[in-house]
């Protein structure tokens, strides 16, 4: 196991009361800890939801990464984080109508993963069926393109974890 103190983005101040934190054995895992106050970061992965969307042709729609986000120019189901307080079907189709334009029903869930392209920001990846209701196809928010794909003819991936998807799904 990786200790915490050596992933990028860790914590170097405490966030209630600006004290230096010390690296400290607690539960098992090396943890950053207030020596004034005794908050300790637990530091998790942030979730993503993917919603998976096949049109009658049983193609797979995607979207292309835009030039301002993670793996520019590469290809991934849609997908994006859950916000704090907000449901996870709900970010997954919140996500799906910024990148796609298309609103959908969000159904069972169809795959997780850890991901881990991002030290700095470790996540947990949940894939949704979907089931489009509505909406106009066109790309937003943080992608440039959006289509539909043949899984036997993909366009380069951004993530391992959804090579990892269609590996299952074949």
């Amino acid at each position: 196991m990786n200790h915490i103190h050596e992933w990028p983005g860790e914590y170097t101040y405490c966030p209630h009361c600006a004290t230096e934190l010390e690296t400290a054995e607690i539960h098992g895992g090396h943890r950053k800890r207030c020596p004034a106050c005794g908050f300790i970061h637990w530091r998790n992965p942030g979730i993503g939801a993917a919603v998976v969307v096949f049109d009658d042709a049983g193609r797979i729609l995607m979207v292309r990464r835009g030039p301002h986000a993670t793996r520019s120019g590469l290809w991934s189901i849609p997908a994006g984080f859950v916000d704090y307080g907000e449901e996870i079907r709900a970010a997954a189709a919140r996500e799906l109508l910024e990148e796609t334009g298309l609103v959908a029903d969000v159904g069972d869930v169809v795959f997780a993963a850890s991901n881990f392209h991002d030290p700095a920001k470790l996540t947990v990846g949940i894939w949704f069926a979907g089931t489009v209701t509505g909406g106009e196809l066109r790309a937003g928010d943080d992608a440039d393109d959006v289509g539909w794909f043949d899984l036997d003819d993909l366009p380069p991936l951004a993530f391992d974890t959804d090579a990892a998807f269609f590996e299952r799904l074949r």
